[in-house]
């Protein structure tokens, strides 16, 4: 698939390209690639090298990007491309995100096309994910267009690392949003190069728009103090106490070797956070009262969930079989 033109850049006078997707702004010689490794300077335009770069398709549970209230039990398409624009040094998908895989070329009408077909299997949409997707800003622009056409969803799973711009043309073609809230801004700058506060700006953007849901993985000695987590707490239930968070086991990952988080850890985060949040989960945990969506005014069971097995028994025509109270879920 030939080249194309990237979407927000500006030509600068001493001959560099700047390119204003993300807050990273690389400044691109000739033939220079930016940190992404999704765009390259060429004859003072800037080109995306990413577009139609497919490294990973797969059927997944909604419940694995992970979304707990949104269409819960569902499985959605999920599709991925290589390149990112933070680097992390626990980064899981590290061999798609900085090393070289191997790719296929899927045009826009290509992937909503298999995304229609799975139908079938009872997909409702696709989802942006695996690496950065919105590296990939311009393909999934374009694809986020045919599939609301089709009656898709998209969902997005994404580190949140965008200029507000770009955000805002995306966001109308949106559904879902996952979003990695990391830690402090101290974590961003040593173990991610990149800064808080781009992220938390997104998360103001996207908050009342789509539906959105957060996820935060907590490694021991670097992000998992009570200030940091009750700064994450805080802004969450200031921007709205029924956005879902998701603490999530850390285990070692690419340059990273700190020993895995300990269970205490986990439960202890999980109690401030249900001082201010109504809904809380823990990931990569086996124990399910943790995966388990519980009404937050009386305490009933609304959702029980067994690794991607989902039952809904405790759910009536949008509420609480046991009190009544309106749940926040989208069926």
């Amino acid at each position: 698939m030939p080249e194309k033109e990237a979407a927000y850049y500006q030509a600068l006078p001493d001959g560099l390209v700047l390119c204003t997707l993300c807050p990273q702004a690389c400044r691109l010689y000739e033939g220079e690639s930016g940190r992404c490794r999704g765009r390259v300077a060429r004859g003072k335009k800037l080109y995306t090298v990413n577009y139609g770069r497919v490294s990973a398709v797969a059927l997944d549970p909604v419940e694995k990007k992970p979304l707990y209230h949104f269409y819960p039990g569902s499985l959605v398409l999920s599709v991925g491309t290589v390149g990112c624009n933070l680097h992390c040094q626990f980064c899981q998908n590290w061999r798609i995100a900085h090393d070289e895989a191997a790719t296929e070329q899927v045009s826009p009408e290509q992937l909503v096309a298999l995304a229609v077909e799975a139908r079938e299997q009872g997909n409702i949409g696709l989802a942006y994910t695996y690496s950065e997707p919105l590296v990939w800003f311009e393909y999934i622009l374009a694809t986020a267009r045919l599939a609301r056409e089709q009656g898709l969803k998209n969902v997005l799973v994404t580190n949140g690392y965008l200029n507000p711009a770009p955000l805002k043309e995306l966001l109308p073609y949106l559904d879902a949003v996952n979003l990695d809230l990391k830690g402090p801004d101290a974590f961003y700058q040593k173990l991610c190069g990149g800064r808080l506060t781009p992220v938390r700006k997104t998360a103001e953007q996207l908050a009342g728009r789509v539906h959105l849901e957060v996820t935060n993985l907590l490694i021991p000695g670097e992000n998992d103090h009570q200030d940091a987590i009750e700064d994450l707490v805080v802004f969450l239930a200031g921007l709205d106490r029924k956005i879902p968070l998701h603490f999530s086991r850390y285990y070692p990952q690419y340059r990273l070797k700190i020993p895995p988080t300990p269970l205490a850890t986990l439960e202890q985060a999980y109690r401030l956070a249900r001082e201010k949040l109504d809904y809380v989960y823990l990931g990569n945990v086996a124990d399910p009262k943790y995966s388990t969506t519980y009404c937050p005014r009386c305490g009933a069971v609304l959702v029980e969930r067994l690794f991607y097995g989902v039952k809904l028994d405790g759910v009536k025509n949008g509420h609480c079989a046991a009190c009544g109270e309106e749940v926040d879920l989208i069926q």
